[in-house]
């Protein structure tokens, strides 16, 4: 499958709980392949031990650090990960350079699976959290920018699973795969091609 060249920029893929960017090494394999320049960060730490307002900076210090300042990237957070990537760019200034971002199974209304850990970043994931409170509170700051949110109905680890959608709200674009794992989300073809015709998408 051929995508389009052009619109295309540096792709950052911001994993999970408990993950690292090794996750993603199908993701960066097949993008890398059909064209795209492809980064990750590691997350520290990564299990919710820190909240995930203190990981969305790792991601401002990563981009600073990297990239030029007037360098558009897109964005896809995977899980967890794509939490912390909405505050990134909800308010830490991504808005204003981020020009698609996907999130990947990321429980934006919460999951009730976070109310098995009491770590910080856990209890931010749980539904009704002042986390995710706040950071709906301004969810239409997400139509700026080229939203997608791709979930499966299957997910386990997101409970509900449609917690992952925002279609509710009218944000962005909505792709529901049915994909019978979470982990899967990252290695299922259909996932992969949706994916990057997403990233050449105005």
């Amino acid at each position: 499958m051929n995508f389009p060249i052009k619109q295309r920029y540096p792709v950052l893929l911001v994993h999970g709980i408990s993950d690292t960017q090794t996750v993603f090494k199908r993701i960066a394999s097949y993008l890398r392949n059909h064209g795209w320049a492809v980064y990750a960060l590691d997350l520290v730490p990564n299990n919710g031990a820190i909240a995930l307002d203190k990981l969305a900076q790792q991601i401002a210090d990563y981009i600073a650090d990297k990239f030029e300042p007037n360098q558009p990237l897109d964005l896809v957070g995977f899980s967890m990960g794509g939490l912390v990537s909405r505050y990134y760019v909800q308010r830490l200034g991504g808005i204003d350079r981020i020009k698609r971002f996907v999130t990947i199974s990321s429980p934006h209304k919460g999951t009730f699976l976070a109310f098995a850990s009491n770590l910080p970043g856990c209890v931010q994931m749980r539904p009704n959290s002042a986390f995710l409170q706040d950071l709906n509170s301004d969810v239409q700051i997400l139509k700026r920018l080229n939203f997608t949110s791709i979930w499966t109905p299957y997910d386990l680890m997101i409970l509900p699973p449609r917690s992952s959608s925002l279609s509710h709200l009218n944000i962005g674009k909505e792709i529901t795969i049915p994909v019978a794992l979470h982990s899967w989300m990252l290695k299922d073809s259909r996932i992969l091609a949706a994916l990057a015709e997403t990233l050449t998408s105005f």
